[in-house]
């Protein structure tokens, strides 16, 4: 998973005509130390997507911008569209976070 370091960068990676998956996330938050305890084997069945991730506390105004209110949360985006948002309530098992990406993308 590919960390996004930038406002312009993150924009610039949300333009893909494909769908891209990015998960935001703070290194104080004890949901995402748990989500990253289990993303790997999701990582490899969505391995077909380009992952992302965007530190909160790191790249501001991102996180409010796209309606993000608590994380860990996974967003979904295409063509510089917002497809779809996982709130932080629904990421604490694999089989949430599984369940979501297939009924966003197949």
């Amino acid at each position: 998973m590919e960390a996004i370091k930038s406002s312009e960068q993150f924009y610039e990676i949300i333009k893909s005509d494909k769908p891209v998956i990015v998960k935001f996330f703070a290194d104080w938050c004890p949901d995402c130390k748990r989500m990253d305890m289990f993303i790997g084997g999701i990582l490899e069945e969505f391995n077909q997507y380009d992952w992302y991730e965007v530190n909160s506390d790191e790249v501001k105004g991102l996180a409010e911008e796209f309606d993000v209110m608590g994380i860990p949360s996974i967003l979904i985006f295409q063509n510089g569209e917002k497809l779809a948002h996982q709130h932080s309530a629904y990421t604490k098992t694999p089989e949430e976070v599984t369940e979501f990406l297939h009924q966003q993308l197949g």
